[in-house]
Parts: structure tokens; C-alpha cells; sequence
């Protein structure tokens, strides 16, 4: 298997090469080649495999059609490693939970940060490891968070071999348990910047960096926001679950609906889709920073600057610019990086928009890909939330609940709908006093977590000054 950048960089990289490298040298993301076909057989085997071996052993059936460079006992190995009773609360690991008639909850905010997020970046702190022992190298990686990334990626990578963690955060734009959850880690490999701004100005530094390939390579930056494919490749597995749980035949459709910002969690089902997995839609639902929404609906993508990003109750989706929205356009033209690379890398830098209203490709968004999209604001975050606890006694989050709330308007007679829960309800404390009137539950080991010493390092929305303390604390080191 080997992979292209939606840019057209004529260079092809294997899996091992661009786990550690994140963007390729064009600015472009990396796809596979081609993606994987599964048959109806192939995916009665892979039914077989989840309820008699687990978890584990269905990712490494998905993950090895995608690598071939790491041998396939040791992948099998730090499979098993990452999903386990242990770290993720249930031999199950995605289990999913009944809301309504025709509408599911598929859990995945079981692990170390009570976040979806933990079910790559696990498996990425493996990954990293074993790769850099392989080579004898180590790697310095630069990550953005809006909320739950961060965390993750800190929780994983604290304290393994030939990592240092960078992590750009905006500063005051989280919630006070998920800046606690990041600023109170005192691990020497983990650092932490609040960047004056929103998310889409730290994901720019990050872009900018990396852009920057001899600073790249000489202080060896890789990534962990899901522009990494690894990340997005590892989120895939739990598509393939949902559905098996959902169904009992092996051509029964299921839709999937996902609370988007950056389009990496929804992007990963547009993978599954397209390796054949039988997903009817593919349902995007975003808060008041409705980007992704606007452009599913008119054709019209549409950036905003820091000013024009709303600051909301599901601040996690709080994003104007959705890095991994490339790969997908790459495919809905056809896999044409020239096209792609007019758009990203020359309309959104000169424009900050582009138009596919009027272009053959946009006609197939909903009818060959399967994606609609809405819009959830606070007021019906507070409603779901509070119609999920008094009607079902399930408390969500307010991501998962803009999902809840999107996915309702798209629900079709005899085709499960699955939302993608986000995060635990604890993360986001306020809102769900506000909707309910009650703390959420705090697990034990979270107890009194805000009031922790912090260590954060603030800084102005400016690349220079990243690269300047990344290369003042690797010279230290």
C-alpha cells in the first residue's frame, strides 16, 4: 500500500514513513492509493471476528489491508496492547447504547480523557513508540487542540520513548475541566502553549510548521491532529463496529451521524463508506460555526476569521477551518490534485472561499457519498440534553447532543441511526448544570482536577515564536 498527497506530490510514502511525518512536502494530506474493497462475505467474516475475538482483532483485519511495513504479528500486538478492558472500561470498547426508537449511541468516551479522541490517539502513542525504536530516531510532535486532541495526545504520549508533545491550545476557549486535563500534566516530555486566539489560528501554526520543511526535518515535527492519516485510519475501525452491533444482516444499511468541526471524525466514515461498509448517510452536525454545514447545503465553502468564530457551549467544534474537509473534496472531484490544490492552496488563501455550487461533482455529495448536514445552536443543546435525561435517564455532552439533535432530522423507517458520542457529559460541567440542573458524575480519578498546579506557556498567534521554544527546549534536552 502506498500513499498520495491530495496536492499531487509525485512521491509515494508507506505507511511507516508518513505515521511520522503528518503533511506532505506539498501541503496536501495523504491518502491511500486506493481504498480497500470489502464483499458481503468479507464482511460476515469481520462479524464473526468482533463478537468471538473482540475489538483488537477487527482493527488489525482493517489496519493491515492499509499496512504492509510493519510486521504483522507486531501490529497485531500493539492492537491488542491498545484495546483492552482496562484502558477503555469494557471488553466491548465501542458499545452501543439504545436511545430511541431507531436511534443509537455508540460510546466512545470510555478511555484515559473521557473523549473519542482516545480511540487513535491510544493506539498513535504505541504506533510512534514502536516506529522510533525501529529507527532509532525520536520525534517532536506539534499538535492544535480546541478541546479533547490535546488531552488525548498528552494522556498517550506522556512518558514514552523519543517523544516530546507540543501542543497549541486557545487560550481561555476551553472548558475549565478539559484546560485542567491538559495544564496539569507535569510530565518533561509534554508541553503546553495557549495560543492568544481560536483554534483555527493554533491549526495554522501547526500548518505553518510543518510547511516549513527544513525546520521540519532538522527538529523532526510530526503531528497527532487527524491531517495525520494514522489518526484517521485508526477512527475507521469504529464504523465497522457500530454497524455490526446495529445489524444482523450483512446488507442492512445503517447511517451514521457525527458531531463535526474539523471533519476528521465524519471523514473517517466517508472511508468505511468507500471501502464499502453499508452506510445509507453520513450525517454532519455542527454547532453555530456552521461552515461544514453551509457547504453541504449550498455548495459554498466559506472560511471565517477569529472574529467571525462563534465561542460556544460544544466548544470542541468551535472550528472554521476543517483540515481534513481536503481529503475529502479530493475524491468528490474525482481524485484531481491540480483541481484540489486550486481550491486549498490558492482560492481559501486568495478568497477564503471557494464554489461548487455549479460543479458536476456537487450533485453526487448526498446521492454517491451519502452526506446531508445541520445546523444545532445552545438552546437545542440544552433541549436535547434535557430530553435525553428526563425521557431516558441518558446524560450527553453538548457535542453529542448537537448530534442527537441533528440526527433526529434525518432518521429514515428501518435504517439504524448511530450518533457518535463525543465525550463524557463532565467535560462540559456548566452546560449541563444549566440543561439539568445537576453535575454530571466525575470519575474518582478526576477528583478536584481544576484545582491543580498548571504549567502553560502563553504565547501570541505567531508561528515564529512556536518554532523559536520548540528549538529553545530541544536544545536544552
Amino acid at each position: 500500500m502506498r500513499y498520495l498527497s491530495t496536492r499531487g506530490h509525485p512521491e509515494r510514502r508507506r505507511f511507516s514513513d508518513i505515521l511520522l511525518e503528518g503533511l506532505a512536502p506539498d501541503g496536501g494530506l495523504y491518502l491511500p492509493e486506493t481504498y480497500p474493497q470489502v464483499d458481503a462475505a468479507t464482511l460476515a467474516r469481520w462479524r464473526r471476528v468482533y463478537h468471538e475475538q473482540g475489538y483488537a482483532e477487527l482493527a488489525f483485519e482493517i489496519l493491515s489491508l492499509y499496512i504492509d511495513d510493519i510486521p504483522a504479528d507486531d501490529l497485531r500486538a500493539l492492537l491488542r496492547k491498545t484495546y483492552t478492558a482496562e484502558v477503555f472500561g469494557t471488553g466491548e470498547i465501542v458499545p452501543l447504547r439504545h436511545l430511541e426508537d431507531g436511534l443509537w449511541l455508540e460510546a466512545l468516551s470510555n478511555g484515559p480523557t473521557l473523549a473519542f479522541k482516545d480511540m487513535a490517539m491510544q493506539l498513535l502513542g504505541h504506533l510512534f513508540e514502536y516506529e522510533l525504536a525501529r529507527r532509532g530516531e525520536t520525534l517532536n510532535i506539534l499538535g492544535a487542540t480546541s478541546g479533547d486532541t490535546g488531552s488525548a495526545a498528552e494522556y498517550a504520549m506522556r512518558g514514552k520513548r523519543g517523544i516530546r508533545v507540543f501542543m497549541l491550545s486557545p487560550r481561555g476557549r476551553m472548558s475549565p475541566f478539559q484546560q485542567a486535563q491538559m495544564y496539569s500534566l507535569m510530565d518533561a516530555n509534554i508541553h503546553n502553549i495557549a495560543i492568544e486566539g481560536v483554534f483555527d489560528d493554533c491549526q495554522d501554526i501547526v500548518k505553518a510548521v510543518s510547511a516549513d520543511l527544513d525546520f521540519k526535518r532538522r527538529w523532526h515535527i510530526g503531528t497527532v491532529n487527524s491531517i495525520n492519516w494514522a489518526r484517521l485510519l485508526a477512527q475507521v475501525v469504529y464504523y465497522f463496529a457500530g454497524w455490526i452491533q446495529a445489524t444482523e444482516r450483512d446488507d442492512q444499511r445503517v447511517s451514521f451521524a457525527v458531531p463535526s468541526g474539523n471533519f476528521g471524525n465524519v471523514c473517517a466514515g466517508h472511508i468505511a463508506r468507500m471501502m464499502g461498509l453499508p452506510i445509507e448517510r453520513l450525517v454532519v452536525a455542527t454547532n453555530e460555526n456552521d461552515v461544514l454545514d453551509e457547504f453541504f447545503r449550498t455548495g459554498v465553502y466559506r472560511v471565517r476569521g477569529s472574529a467571525d468564530t462563534y465561542e460556544t457551549s460544544s466548544p470542541s467544534m468551535d472550528i472554521s477551518k476543517a483540515s481534513n474537509f481536503e481529503r475529502f473534496v479530493f475524491d468528490l472531484l474525482g481524485r484531481d490534485a491540480a483541481a484540489t490544490r486550486a481550491l486549498f492552496a490558492d482560492a481559501l488563501a486568495r478568497d477564503g472561499r471557494f464554489d461548487l455550487s455549479a460543479h458536476p461533482a456537487f450533485a453526487q455529495v448526498r446521492d454517491r457519498y451519502g452526506f446531508v448536514s445541520g445546523r444545532s445552536t445552545h438552546a437545542n443543546r440544552l433541549a436535547t440534553i434535557r430530553d435525553a435525561w428526563e425521557r431516558f435517564g441518558v446524560l450527553i455532552d453538548p457535542h453529542t447532543a448537537d448530534g442527537v439533535k441533528v440526527a433526529r432530522e434525518y432518521r429514515q423507517s428501518g435504517v439504524p441511526m448511530i450518533v457518535l458520542e463525543t465525550a463524557l457529559p463532565i467535560k462540559f460541567a456548566a452546560t449541563i448544570v444549566e440543561a439539568i440542573g445537576r453535575e454530571p458524575e466525575r470519575p474518582a480519578r478526576f477528583a478536584g482536577i481544576e484545582d491543580l498546579p498548571k504549567r502553560v506557556q502563553v504565547m501570541p498567534a505567531d508561528a515564529e515564536r512556536v518554532k523559536a521554544y520548540i528549538e529553545s527546549v530541544c536544545r536544552q534536552s
